[in-house]
Order: C-alpha cells, then structure tokens, then sequence
C-alpha cells in the first residue's frame, strides 16, 4: 500500500458496489436467526433433560 489517498477512492467505488440487502431481506434474516435459535435451544434443552435423566437412572442403580 504506497498510496493511502488511492486506497481511499478504491475502497468508495467498492463500497458503491455492493448489493445491499433490502429491508425486508434483512427482517427475514433476523427472523430466521432467532427461530434457530430458539430450536437449538430447545434441542440442547431436551437433550440435556434425556442425559440427566439417564445419568441419575445410572447413579442409582450403582448405590
């Protein structure tokens, strides 16, 4: 990088480049995020259950 002032001009011409998502676009994004969140939080919540569950039965049964 010798130029700074070139480097400049190159990164405006690339940032009037971009497709930027829409509004709509960015609000199913979001939606979709949160909503795999949410069954990945329910999945990790019943598994944990299941091995806790399982992990007791265990212990008992070695007392």
């Amino acid at each position: 990088m010798k130029n700074p002032l070139k480097f400049i001009q190159e990164v405006k011409q690339e940032a009037f480049r971009v497709t930027w998502p829409t509004g709509k676009e960015t609000m199913q994004g979001t939606l979709m995020v949160i909503a795999m969140a949410i069954v990945a939080s329910l999945f990790f919540l019943l598994l944990d259950q299941f091995l806790k569950f399982f992990l007791e039965l265990v212990l008992k049964i070695s007392i």
